[in-house]
């Protein structure tokens, strides 16, 4: 079939054709969204999920639903060696354009760009000088002069907070709402997280209509938890795992059929075998056994054909990439968890795979959380954040 017209796209963080099985979510979210317009009290929102099922795609249908509300927009990705001062000033510096030319006073949004320039400039200083001089020649892009008193104090949890709340004013004064979207967010720094669940605990006691719409891994709940005991109370939590049976072929059939293709149900059965149900891989298969076959409808000996090709493309881009960040000692750490099963294993169990003292080990497994290549699932056990990450070590060759 035309290779031009195929449909499905399994890209990192790109939208699919349909985006299927998350009508719960997407109700969820429409409800905060109604809530904070109307005033009412509401929680942030958190999506966690393993690598693969979605969670930067539905973070993103999240801030189209916002913006179709005229909302404030603005969105990072975390990373763990970076403060969110600076990336939290970029995106409500976007989510105060977008509101400003709705703002009958031109001087109040001169206001708060001028508390927000100093937010942005008072992150404390490196100690080293070629880096603090790059720290001080950084500037946020905001052509007005910084604000003295406001949100500059340095503390983060302090200047977080003032400042969220002056962005909830602008907001309810154009009688819309700001949504900050923070993608990866298992992977902000601990303090970072303890200062931005301050700050959302204060607009949540004041009623502002600002948002904090998170995505990350499975112990994300946890890493917020370990941070602020009332997180847990601070956020509506959404689980996201793969596709069911029926969403998965809705995955499959919708896009396909509007290109006049279909797929017979024995088609449908192996590939539903073959992507487990998670959506990264469903697009991943669909891809490939589109460019494969013949013409409409599409077969199981289609899928059969097709199959190497789309798990040798996972091999390397979806699975061999991330293993090859790992070091040596890491890998061996991998290896063992692999031969363990694809559940979460203790990491008691893991040292005695290697042989190894469980202690001596922590090195190798801090370092695979760091990298977003495992994480905790409880105290004492660990898994994969990639789904089959276990089956593909386990072809591997030792």
């Amino acid at each position: 079939m035309d290779p031009v017209r195929n449909p499905y796209a399994p890209g990192a963080g790109q939208r699919p054709p349909e985006l299927a099985g998350r009508d719960r979510e997407l109700r969820q979210f429409e409800v905060v969204l109604e809530r904070v317009a109307r005033g009412r009290p509401e929680r942030s929102m958190i999506v966690t999920g393993l690598r693969g099922v979605g969670k930067t795609v539905l973070l993103n249908a999240f801030r189209s639903m916002a913006i179709q509300r005229l909302w404030g927009t603005g969105k990072i990705e975390a990373r763990p060696d970076q403060s969110i001062r600076r990336p939290v000033a970029s995106a409500l510096h976007r989510a105060v354009r977008e509101l400003a030319p709705r703002h009958r006073a031109p001087d109040r949004i001169e206001e708060f760009l001028g508390v927000l320039k100093a937010f942005a400039q008072s992150e404390p200083e490196p100690p080293s000088g070629k880096a603090k001089a790059r720290a001080h020649r950084w500037q946020p892009g905001i052509d007005v002069p910084a604000s003295r008193g406001r949100a500059d104090s340095g503390d983060l949890e302090i200047d977080l907070t003032e400042l969220f709340v002056d962005a909830a004013s602008v907001a309810t004064d154009v009688g819309a709402g700001i949504a900050l979207f923070v993608d990866e967010m298992q992977d902000v720094p601990a303090d970072d997280v303890s200062a931005l669940c301050a700050a959302c605990h204060e607009l949540s006691q004041v009623g502002g209509p600002l948002i904090v719409v998170g995505a990350g891994l499975p112990h994300l709940p946890a890493v917020l938890s370990a941070s602020k005991s009332y997180s847990e109370r601070l956020f509506r939590y959404a689980r996201i795992d793969r596709l069911d049976r029926e969403s998965a072929d809705h995955a499959l059939l919708a896009p396909a059929e509007r290109e006049e293709v279909t797929f017979t149900e024995e088609a449908l059965d192996a590939l539903y075998g073959a992507a487990d149900g998670y959506p990264y891989f469903v697009q991943a298969y669909a891809k490939v056994v589109w460019d494969v076959a013949p013409d409409t409808p599409i077969t199981a000996d289609d899928i059969k054909v097709a199959a190497p090709e789309a798990e040798s493309e996972l091999a390397v881009g979806f699975f061999g990439s991330r293993y090859e960040r790992a070091t040596p000692a890491e890998r061996d750490y991998m290896r063992a968890m692999a031969m363990l099963g694809d559940d979460p294993v203790p990491t008691a169990s893991v040292a005695d795979e290697l042989g190894r003292k469980p202690s001596s080990l922590s090195p190798a497994r801090d370092g695979l959380i760091k990298k977003g290549l495992i994480y905790s699932a409880e105290r004492g056990m660990v898994a994969f954040t990639v789904p089959h990450f276990g089956k593909f070590l386990r072809s591997q060759p030792a």
